[in-house]
């Protein structure tokens, strides 16, 4: 017959599943998206984007002679319409990969336990 240590180990390792679920559900996820934000906001400033943005009505490379104002304006909208456009897939690529990579975190344990389960 056991005694009682093997119930009160089987209990210190029931005593770590509400640390080990607030830790991996919320603690983590938490940096995560904080780590995102950052990863994003850095590859917003790599790619230009808000310059893109800030400065889409004025002419490319300032031309301001006479007769290239209204070209340089018009060639410059069309160029960054096409940087602004590459940009943004570029950004939306990256928010569902970092999307996927969170899903796929939080999932990991579910799965894990669920295998356990399953009968292959």
């Amino acid at each position: 017959m056991m005694t009682g240590g093997r119930s009160k180990g089987i209990m210190t390792y029931l005593s770590l599943l509400p640390a080990f679920v607030l830790f991996w559900f919320y603690d983590v996820p938490k940096s995560l998206i904080v780590f995102f934000a950052s990863l994003n906001s850095a590859f917003l400033q790599l790619v230009s984007l808000p310059l893109f943005l800030r400065t889409f009505f004025k002419p490319v490379k300032n031309e301001y002679r006479k007769g290239l104002v209204g070209f340089s304006i018009v060639m410059g909208m069309i160029i960054k319409s096409v940087l602004i456009a590459a940009d943004l897939l570029l950004f939306l690529i990256l928010l569902f990969i970092e999307l996927i990579i969170l899903v796929i975190f939080i999932a990991w344990p579910i799965g894990t336990v669920a295998l356990l389960f399953l009968n292959l």
